[in-house]
């Protein structure tokens, strides 16, 4: 394997962008352990905070829309890794993604950086860019800027990634394990070319150290060449489910079909329709050129079906590291909890709640971080789920994102539909409410002790109203908040006094 200038060994300075996100979240490790040295760019670096990897990294407050943070984050790097893209945040998507792909790259030759590695998408041949959906379209020209501009580029065109956390492999999932008899688009038909998330990390990290003349595109996937029926019908035999009958019918358009996977599926019909649009074409590798700079290794790039075994076994084990919910929502709201009790931002209506917990502060907090998920809301269950409907109706996230993690939480981790917006272990649980809202929503879960040394829970929502909707949104589930709220904090002291340590 080549170098581009550095001496063999020698560790290279890296930036990851999107590290937040499913792919940069494993990124990171990865190029940590190869030896190199990583800033990590992100608009929030607070969501990086919890993340095991952390404290062996540099961390830049920045956007990749805004030349002066990105300028500031590019200041001495080797390698820069742009793994963000503007999907889901409206019709301007693309506009965005152009602009940003633009001044990365012209931030990149202003620092001096060697080499910009980019994951893009496989597109198929033979196809007008014009013709493509409007995901695969933006990702080839973000591939193209880089590989116009002067600095040496790295783009790598993958098809649907295979890991345990990926939408693409959670899509897949639910799909097959839910629905033993299935209609399904005919885009079930199609072929495309799958690969574990473990080769895209290894062509990523081998990425950063190519000779200094290979400025090009690489196509990169898995040995297996499926359709996607083949590949429902492959999990389902690793899986160990029963034989499933898929049914192709060819009236569901990529609309219809990006809902009927968002009913399904965790997946919200917003990210599913890119998904789902990208799969109309074939999207096959026609080269293997990337062996010749990351070679392969026995075993490797891993067989379909043994990529879906490991992400199996990731899930089972609840070792998944990142999801694809790890990214933040386009659009959903990112503005801190206001702490001025005066604040000058506007109304903000409270709800609040205290009680005693004939519990330990251990069995209390152990309730309060396993909330969500498939423990639920702990109140009016029904409420919730209406709630969480409407929200997918509406094009929101709903309540089937679930948890990364069954019993631990970190800063930035998706929880149906909130965010973990700050985490005190053991004290605090902040949430940040991502549904559609007329307004900024928050949820904070505190374990204290009272005067006498015993346990309090303590609990607030809060919300921020946008405009009269806000305001009239807030006194119309009003009458609901003792039931739902009210619940929540009777139901939380009552299960952290199930499993009782200490009684006062």
């Amino acid at each position: 394997m080549g170098t581009d200038g550095h001496g063999d060994g020698e560790p290279l300075r890296c930036l990851v962008t999107g590290a937040s996100g499913y792919v940069g979240g494993r990124l990171v490790p990865e190029l940590l352990r190869a030896g190199h040295r990583v800033r990590c760019l992100a608009r929030s670096p607070g969501k990086l905070r919890d993340h095991p990897w952390a404290p062996d990294v540099e961390t830049a407050r920045g956007d990749v829309t805004d030349a002066a943070s990105v300028a500031s984050a590019m200041r001495g790097i080797d390698v820069a890794y742009y793994l963000v893209h503007a999907l889901g945040s409206g019709s301007g998507f693309e506009d965005t993604d152009r602009r940003a792909a633009r001044v990365f790259a012209e931030q990149a030759h202003a620092a001096g950086v060697r080499r910009i590695v980019y994951l893009g998408g496989l597109t198929p041949q033979g196809i007008a860019e014009r013709d493509l959906s409007p995901h695969l379209r933006s990702r080839a020209e973000v591939g193209r800027i880089f590989l116009q501009g002067p600095v040496p580029a790295t783009v790598l065109r993958a098809a649907v990634v295979i890991g345990s956390g990926s939408a693409s492999f959670e899509m897949l999932r639910y799909l097959t394990e839910r629905l033993p008899v299935m209609i399904t688009p005919s885009w079930v038909r199609t072929r495309t070319q799958p690969i574990a998330i473990r080769d895209v990390l290894r062509y990523l990290v081998g990425s950063a150290t190519m000779p200094a003349d290979v400025d090009r595109a690489f196509d990169i996937g898995g040995p297996d060449v499926l359709t996607y029926r083949e590949m429902m019908c492959r999990y389902a035999e690793v899986a160990g489910l029963r034989r499933r009958l898929i049914v192709p019918v060819p009236v569901l358009t990529p609309r219809l079909s990006s809902h009927w996977v968002g009913l399904v599926t965790p997946v919200p019909a917003s990210l599913a329709r890119p998904l789902t649009e990208s799969l109309r074409h074939e999207v096959v590798c026609h080269e293997h050129d990337i062996a010749r700079h990351v070679p392969d290794l026995p075993g490797l790039p891993l067989p379909f079906d043994q990529a879906l075994a490991l992400a199996l076994q990731k899930v089972r084990e609840a070792q998944v590291t990142t999801r694809w919910s790890s990214a933040s929502v386009p659009g959903a709201p990112s503005d801190p909890l206001p702490t001025d009790p005066d604040w000058a931002g506007g109304s903000l209506y409270k709800d609040e709640r205290q009680s005693p917990v004939k519990a330990s502060q251990e069995a209390l907090w152990k309730v309060v971080e396993g909330i969500g998920g498939e423990n639920g809301w702990y109140s009016f269950p029904l409420a919730w789920a209406v709630r969480g409907r409407l929200d997918r109706f509406v094009g929101g996230v709903g309540l089937r994102r679930g948890r990364r993690d069954a019993e631990r939480l970190r800063v930035g981790d998706s929880l149906d539909f909130w965010r973990v917006e700050e985490i005190e272990p053991g004290h605090l649980l902040r949430l940040r409410a991502e549904m559609r809202l007329p307004g900024l929503a928050w949820l904070e879960m505190r374990v204290d002790t009272d005067e006498a040394g015993r346990t309090l829970y303590r609990q607030r929502a809060l919300f921020h109203p946008r405009g009269l909707l806000g305001h009239a949104y807030w006194w119309c589930v009003w009458p609901f908040h003792a039931l739902v709220f009210g619940g929540m904090a009777r139901n939380i002291t009552r299960a952290a006094m199930k499993d009782v340590n200490h009684v006062w």
